[in-house]
């Protein structure tokens, strides 16, 4: 229930419009003719999103990322909050995330030698919670439809090395050297390169004999902080775009582990993640079902053209195949599909299988949620 005194909190916030109001003369005040229902449909999101004791900022951003999720037929689209009140909530959660505060941490550290060095390992060892990654969704399917336990190599990389990364960024690469930098890189698991790969395409470039790194772009993007301060708000809600794009195609990816029946469609765009080597990296970036202040650190991350592009990439196989739900030969459709999957599911848990594997195995270890402050392991 929204009382009237809490509608005016938020008009006075700029959270709502206020409706047209037509005066009725002088001295005789003013009415409103017509109810605007984009400011009812604004108040019913916000109520939705904020509960007693939330910081509204948190309800902003559930309510921006609501507004930019596919309407499904017959319902109404929810109206956008004011692009100000987003980006207000972006910066106000990204400062205070622990991944711009390791990044200005070893910012403030520059020029100190080894004693910062090491006190910028010591605190983002303490800051920074460990993140094992995801295991391999086909592994791991595999493994359950053997009745067998989730391999160990099922298991994703580890992602302490990306600490490397930070500290270039805070007190130079040169003083952390290539080798640290090849494991950091590696962890990350962009294109699927090793970290032999990584060291053999840094050394060549710190010895002149291959292609510069430029480590300026790397300091720079690390600003979480600047980048939504400096992005348009037509960079806003196109990150949004990407971030809700690229959970569906993570969310596919890591459900075909849970025995989400397998079509041509959801094949090729695996493939397509795989050929680009992008798994892991979303597994970094996306999560599934992300918290406010995790949807604010994703949303910086997709100002990045990079991901922009990857979005762009996966969508563009999704319309040469879109029939993601069709089982080949059954007419039912979505509805087939998903009968499909609860009765795999249902046979599976009857069979007295867990779906985690091995007995001592921990069922959250490898479905992807990133701790509450956000990507932990990124540099920022």
């Amino acid at each position: 229930m929204v009382t009237a005194s809490q509608l005016e909190s938020w008009r006075r916030m700029g959270l709502l419009p206020r409706h047209r109001r037509r005066g009725l003369g002088r001295g005789r005040g003013s009415v409103v003719d017509v109810v605007d229902p984009v400011v009812v449909e604004s108040a019913a999101a916000l109520a939705r999103h904020l509960r007693q004791g939330r910081d509204r900022r948190l309800a902003v951003l559930e309510w921006f990322v609501e507004a930019g999720m596919p309407v499904l037929p017959g319902a109404v689209r929810v109206p956008e909050p004011p692009v100000a009140c987003v980006r207000e909530a972006l910066v106000w959660v990204v400062e205070r995330s622990v991944s711009q505060r390791v990044v200005e941490f070893a910012r403030s550290v520059a020029g100190t030698g080894e004693e910062g060095l090491d006190a910028l390992y010591e605190v983002s060892g303490r800051l920074m919670r460990p993140y094992r990654g995801a295991a391999d969704p086909v592994l791991v399917r595999a493994a359950l439809e053997a009745g067998e336990d989730v391999p160990v190599e099922a298991e994703g990389p580890g992602f302490g090395s990306v600490v490397h990364l930070i500290a270039a960024i805070g007190v130079g690469a040169q003083e952390v050297g290539s080798d640290a930098l090849a494991e950091a890189f590696a962890a990350i698991g962009m294109f699927g390169l090793t970290v032999e790969d990584w060291a053999r395409m840094l050394g060549a470039a710190e010895r002149g004999e291959g292609p510069p790194v430029d480590w300026g772009l790397l300091q720079q993007n690390a600003d979480m902080v600047a980048q939504v301060l400096r992005a348009s708000d037509e960079e806003l809600v196109r990150a949004r775009e990407v971030l809700v794009g690229l959970r569906m195609f993570y969310a596919l990816y890591v459900l075909h582990g849970l025995l989400l029946p397998d079509t041509p469609a959801q094949a090729a765009l695996r493939q397509r993640i795989d050929d680009l080597g992008m798994f892991p990296l979303l597994d970094q970036v996306i999560a599934i079902s992300p918290s406010p202040r995790q949807v604010a650190e994703f949303l910086a991350l997709c100002l990045e053209p990079f991901l922009g592009n990857l979005y762009e990439a996966l969508m563009e196989q999704f319309a040469q195949d879109p029939d993601i739900f069709s089982l080949p030969g059954d007419a039912t459709g979505p509805v087939g599909f998903g009968e499909t999957w609860m009765r795999t599911v249902r046979e599976l848990s009857s069979s007295g299988r867990a779906v985690s594997g091995g007995e001592d195995d921990d069922p959250g270890e490898w479905a992807s949620v990133q701790p509450d402050d956000g990507v932990a392991s990124q540099p920022g």
